[in-house]
C-alpha cells in the first residue's frame, strides 16, 4: 500500500492544476488512474483488471481438459485432437462519481495555503481506491433501503454476495465449528475446492481482525496442549498465505486465486474541476468530480469457497 497518498495522482500524470479545462483524461491516463487506486489497497493489486471501451460486453474465456497427451505412434494420423472450450462472461459497468467542493475562503484562510486543494484532492483519490475495493467485495443491489449504507452498497453487485451463490460455501455457524475459527474449519474449505485449483496461487481473503482472530487462535492451542506452532503457519493457515483486506467483513472468508476476481473498467475516466461559472461566483468555490465506471466479476465460481457465520 502506498504510504504517500499523493503519489496515487503523481504517477498517474495528473496535476490538479491541469484539469481546470474539462479534466477528460486520456485512454492511457484513465488506465494509470484507475491503476493507482488499486494500490490504495492491499488486494487491489492482486485481483485481475480488464479495461474495456464498451461499458457492456463480454470477457472470453478459454480452457482445456486434463490428461490430453497420446502415445504417437510413427507415420500414423489417429485423428485425435485436443480439445478447447470456450465460454464468455458477461458484465454491465455501472457509473458512480465521487464530488468535493472547496470554498475560495477555505483556500484563502488554511494553514497549508494553496497546497490544501492538492491535499485534499490527493485524500479524494485514495479514498476513492479504498471505497471501490469496499464495492467490489461488498456491493447488493438487494440492499434494503433501511440499510445506513444503502445508497452506497446498492451500487452493483459484488464479489461476496456472487460467491454465496454459486462458489463452495462453508457455514462455520453450524456444527462443529458453531461459529469459532478452526484448523479444521480452514481445512473444509480448502478441500471443497476442486484439486486442479489448488496450485499454489491461492491466498485467504480475511478482514485483519480475522487474521488476529486465526493467530489467537493458535496461541491458545499451544497454551492449552504445549507444544510450538511453525512460524509460517500464523501466516498460512493450511500452508496458503493470507491477505488482510480491511473492507472484507469479519464473519467471512474467501479462499480463491485473486486474478480469480476481475474489475471491469472503461476508458470512460474523467477528473473534472471548475471555479468558473454562476454557481462557482456566487458561492465562491471550486468544484471537483471524479467519474468512472466498474464491474467486479468472477470468471470460475467452482474456483472459490466461502465461509460465512464466523462469529
Amino acid at each position: 500500500m502506498p504510504t504517500n497518498t499523493a503519489s496515487i495522482i503523481r504517477k498517474a500524470a495528473i496535476q490538479t492544476g491541469s484539469l481546470s479545462g474539462g479534466g477528460l483524461l486520456k485512454p492511457e491516463q484513465a488506465r494509470k488512474f484507475i491503476q493507482q487506486t488499486f494500490e490504495a489497497t492491499n488486494l487491489g493489486p492482486l485481483v485481475r483488471h480488464e479495461m474495456r471501451t464498451a461499458k457492456t460486453g463480454e470477457i472470453d474465456k478459454i480452457g482445456i481438459a486434463s490428461r490430453i497427451v497420446r502415445k504417437k505412434t510413427e507415420n500414423v494420423d489417429d485423428g485425435y485432437r485436443a480439445g478447447v472450450s470456450s465460454s464468455k462472461i458477461e458484465y454491465a459497468t455501472t457509473a458512480v462519481r465521487l464530488p468535493w467542493e472547496i470554498t475560495e475562503e477555505t483556500l484563502r484562510e488554511n494553514i497549508e495555503g494553496q497546497n490544501f486543494e492538492s491535499i485534499v484532492t490527493n485524500l479524494m483519490t485514495s479514498q476513492l481506491g479504498v471505497d471501490m475495493e469496499d464495492l467490489y467485495l461488498n456491493s447488493d443491489e438487494a440492499t434494503l433501503a433501511t440499510d445506513p449504507d444503502y445508497d452506497f452498497l446498492k451500487i452493483n453487485t459484488g464479489w461476496l454476495k456472487q460467491l454465496a451463490g454459486g462458489s463452495h460455501v462453508i457455514n462455520a455457524g453450524s456444527s462443529p465449528y458453531n461459529g469459532a475459527m478452526s484448523l479444521d474449519l480452514m481445512y473444509a474449505a480448502m478441500q471443497a475446492l476442486p484439486n486442479k485449483y489448488n496450485n499454489g496461487k491461492l491466498r485467504w481473503l480475511m478482514s485483519p481482525k480475522r487474521a488476529q482472530d486465526w493467530e489467537k487462535y493458535l496461541y491458545n492451542q499451544v497454551i492449552s496442549n504445549g507444544g510450538a506452532v511453525p512460524e509460517s503457519i500464523y501466516k498460512s493457515p493450511a500452508g496458503i498465505p493470507f491477505v488482510a483486506c480491511p473492507s472484507m467483513p469479519n464473519s467471512k472468508i474467501v479462499l480463491t486465486d485473486p486474478k480469480n476476481l476481475i474489475v471491469v473498467n472503461s476508458y470512460g475516466v474523467q477528473i473534472r474541476k471548475t471555479s468558473e461559472g454562476k454557481e462557482a461566483i456566487m458561492q465562491d468555490k471550486r468544484f471537483y468530480v471524479v467519474h468512472l465506471d466498474f464491474d467486479p466479476i468472477i470468471e470460475e465460481l467452482d474456483a472459490a469457497a466461502l465461509i460465512y457465520g464466523l462469529t
